[in-house]
């Protein structure tokens, strides 16, 4: 029960993020910028003053799909923000901007996150089937021999999880600082527009945090369970 309560208090608290970050962007990109650039002529200046030029920008299907891929070195930005001149897609695509400048300068805490990326993949396809099996076999239950044998295994895969979602706070962040930064010190948006950009980005943070948290205390539930097994 306890779990079940964590998981539908995390999954209430995404979607009012979700939603909410939603909305933002919605509105935020119906207010034209004052300097007329797109999403796309953003993204290229940016990688452009930093001195990448290996890096394409194109466009992807779907609605905030934007992501930078590291190993084809490409900043993919939906529809919206690759044409959209406003200060939504501005912030975005200057963020994913921003994880190709972390890329190309090695920043620390990206490679860490990359390292992991094979490690969290394969954790968290563990505990899916073992979640799926011991649902499906009524083995949830707190007495079950089994499911103590196989606590262990679920403690390291949420702490995996954990450290995963816990490490990709500060490569959010300091990408959209990166972002803010670069927009401002290039005058590509005006005072109101960057608070506008600012406020889009941090609800857009606030997903990887709630995220983070919630692992946070899956993981503190199964661990306190684990302890007090071994008393």
């Amino acid at each position: 029960m306890t779990i079940l309560i964590i998981s539908v208090v995390t999954m209430l608290i995404s979607l009012f993020v979700s939603w909410r970050l939603k909305s933002k962007f919605k509105e935020y990109s119906q207010i034209g910028l004052r300097s007329g650039v797109s999403g796309k002529e953003v993204a290229e200046a940016m990688l452009k003053d930093h001195g990448i030029y290996d890096v394409r920008v194109i466009s992807v299907d779907g609605q905030l799909t934007d992501h930078y891929n590291p190993l084809d070195k490409t900043v993919n930005l939906s529809y919206d923000v690759y044409h959209g001149r406003s200060a939504a897609s501005v912030a975005v695509s200057a963020h994913e901007c921003g994880h190709a400048v972390q890329h190309a300068t090695a920043y620390s805490m990206l490679g860490f996150r990359s390292k992991m990326v094979p490690v969290q993949n394969f954790s968290a396809k563990t505990l899916n089937i073992i979640m799926m099996v011991m649902m499906f076999g009524g083995l949830m239950m707190r007495g079950s021999g089994i499911f103590y044998i196989a606590l262990p295994i679920i403690v390291a895969c949420n702490l995996v999880i954990t450290v995963f979602a816990l490490v990709t706070l500060p490569v959010e962040f300091d990408a959209s600082n990166r972002a803010l930064a670069w927009i401002e010190r290039k005058n590509v948006v005006t005072s109101q527009e960057h608070s506008m950009a600012k406020d889009a980005l941090n609800w857009a943070a606030l997903t990887y945090v709630v995220a983070a948290l919630g692992a946070l205390a899956q993981l503190l539930y199964y661990v306190s369970l684990l302890l007090g097994r071994r008393d």
